[in-house]
């Protein structure tokens, strides 16, 4: 791995952890803007709680080193939750400003996964 890709790798990673556990801790926490916004969006209040533990659990699993399988999960659940996020903002009709957020997490997730070190990939073995 480059020096220039474990860089972006790292900047990538951290600002996504930020934001997936900024995001989670709201979201577990039940704040009222939050619950409000969910509710808006059409889900009920106990889906923050799923999303919460998730973003939390999955920031956990990316930063830790070993269990590439894990970590695997953990990419695609992100990819899922922030896709899922954008769908729902564009079918409720939200401002581009409540858009670009899961946007950005969704770039950044893919950046993290795309320039992951070896280590933290799946090596998969010829038979």
């Amino acid at each position: 791995m480059t020096k220039r890709n474990k860089i972006i790798y790292w900047i990538a990673t951290i600002w996504l952890a930020l934001g997936m556990l900024s995001t989670g801790m709201v979201q577990l926490l039940k704040v009222k803007s939050e619950t409000d916004f969910i509710i808006n969006l059409g889900y009920p209040a106990y889906f923050l709680t799923i999303l919460g533990i998730s973003k939390i659990v999955g920031v956990v699993i990316v930063l830790i080193p070993k269990f590439p399988l894990l970590k695997e999960w953990a990419y695609a659940g992100f990819f899922f939750t922030m896709s899922g996020a954008i769908f729902s903002h564009i079918a409720s009709g939200s401002a581009i400003s409540e858009i670009l957020p899961p946007v950005l997490l969704l770039v950044l997730t893919a950046v993290s996964w795309y320039f992951r070190p070896v280590s933290r990939k799946i090596v998969l073995v010829n038979q």
